[in-house]
């Protein structure tokens, strides 16, 4: 079975290489770079075979591993920025493994306005094409759990938000190579518990996030969880709520060859001048998490 990597997160940009050889040097195993909502940038910029082989580059001189791309707009929509997103998705479906990777990670998208459901034909005509495509070059796809500030009812520009929608989307397009991205922080903020579900969808999980949350019982019970007082933050593993280890065996129970990106900028202490520090203490946790360094079997 292929150990399961620890890493981080970075952002698709001009200083990307850079910043992966510095991750090298602080023992991140791996990454996942992001392009946001778009790689228009990239794409306009007529250097993207460049710009990939120098993401390769620097990936294989840091020792890593690149787990996914990932592009989080909402290819769905009609309008300029809709277009920019799917124009990435298929940026990514012809071009990835020229950054070394053959995982695209990202948001469905959502039809504006609408509940839930209203989203799945629209969801079945963009991400049919595209899957059929990923699957015939043996590019897997896989959707971040997010609400992205959406709920059933409207909102948001992701509809992978909870295990119900999971299944209108997998029925929709039933193929091999359609995933999820995980992380337990999300349903955590939907007062989901994250270990029976990850127990249950642990063969559909193609990579996770590192990112946990810390609930705050005391404010749900005084003042539930539609006022202005949070009663749910995103934090980075070893400091929020989760078992990292039960995470990491229903995983590797389950066949998981995945990695674990930590998905910073989202901690309320570990931030600002401590951001590194807090992702660093999170990747040195979640390698205790998996039994520590690996030692071959004599």
């Amino acid at each position: 079975m292929k150990n399961i990597l620890i890493g981080t997160m970075c952002i698709g940009n001009e200083g990307t290489a850079a910043y992966i050889r510095n991750l090298g040097k602080l023992g991140f195993e791996c990454t996942e770079i992001t392009f946001g909502h778009d790689a228009a940038w990239l794409l306009e910029s007529g250097r993207s075979d460049e710009y990939a082989a120098g993401i390769k580059a620097a990936v294989e001189e840091s020792g890593m591993e690149l787990s996914a791309v990932g592009v989080y707009g909402n290819p769905l929509g009609f309008d300029e920025n809709a277009k920019k997103t799917l124009a990435t998705w298929n940026f990514l479906i012809d071009n990835c493994e020229k950054f070394g990777t053959k995982l695209i990670c990202g948001f469905t998208g959502r039809v504006e306005g609408k509940p839930l459901p209203d989203s799945i034909p629209r969801f079945r005509e963009v991400f049919g094409d595209l899957a059929k495509r990923a699957g015939d070059r043996g590019i897997r796809i896989a959707f971040e759990n997010c609400s992205a500030g959406g709920n059933w009812r409207g909102g948001g520009s992701n509809i992978a938000v909870n295990p119900r929608a999971w299944e209108l989307i997998f029925d929709a397009v039933p193929l091999d190579n359609l995933g999820l991205e995980w992380e337990p922080a999300h349903q955590m903020c939907q007062l989901i518990d994250p270990i029976p579900q990850l127990r249950q969808w642990a063969k559909k999980v193609f990579h996770l996030h590192g990112k946990d949350a810390t609930i705050d019982r005391n404010a749900i019970a005084r003042y539930g969880i539609a006022s202005d007082v949070p009663f749910c933050r995103h934090r980075t593993p070893g400091f929020g709520d989760t078992n990292w280890t039960d995470i990491i065996s229903i995983l590797r129970l389950n066949g998981y060859e995945g990695n674990i990106d930590i998905e910073g900028w989202h901690d309320p202490v570990y931030n600002g001048e401590l951001e590194m520090t807090g992702q660093v203490r999170g990747m040195k946790y979640l390698k205790e998490c998996r039994g520590g360094d690996y030692v071959p079997n004599f």
